[in-house]
């Protein structure tokens, strides 16, 4: 029984850490560059891969949004400009996401204030 009270507080700790952070970081990308935490991950996620693109799936099983979560957003990044979507030219169930030069801007000017918060919540005293 102990063990599992343990485990149980070790999870909400943990629980209570991330959100923390997690509402520090939304409030910081919002205010300074325009972006949700949910849209920096995918420009984050994006510029990551040499060509740019990826399939939406693939998008997806990395990230902890439901596929109608990751479509919202997308569909948000893509109105402003900084993301496009093509179809997959031999799959046509398949859906490629690409950066865009506006949104590698973006997410470059926002990386800096995302690590910060990082630093400022995670990096030991």
């Amino acid at each position: 029984m102990r063990s599992e009270g343990a485990l149980i507080e070790r999870w909400r700790s943990l629980l209570t850490s991330y959100n923390e952070v997690a509402g520090h970081l939304e409030r910081a990308l919002q205010e300074r560059h325009g972006l949700t935490l949910s849209e920096f991950e995918i420009l984050d996620r994006l510029s990551e891969q040499e060509c740019e693109k990826r399939r939406m799936q693939d998008l997806a099983a990395d990230m902890y949004l439901s596929q109608s979560a990751l479509s919202r957003a997308v569909a948000r990044l893509e109105k402003h400009g900084l993301v496009t979507r093509a179809m997959c030219e031999t799959d046509r169930r398949g859906v490629y996401v690409h950066l865009s030069p506006e949104g590698l801007n973006r997410r470059t000017a926002a990386r800096e204030t995302h690590l910060r918060v990082l630093a400022e919540h995670l990096q030991p005293a």
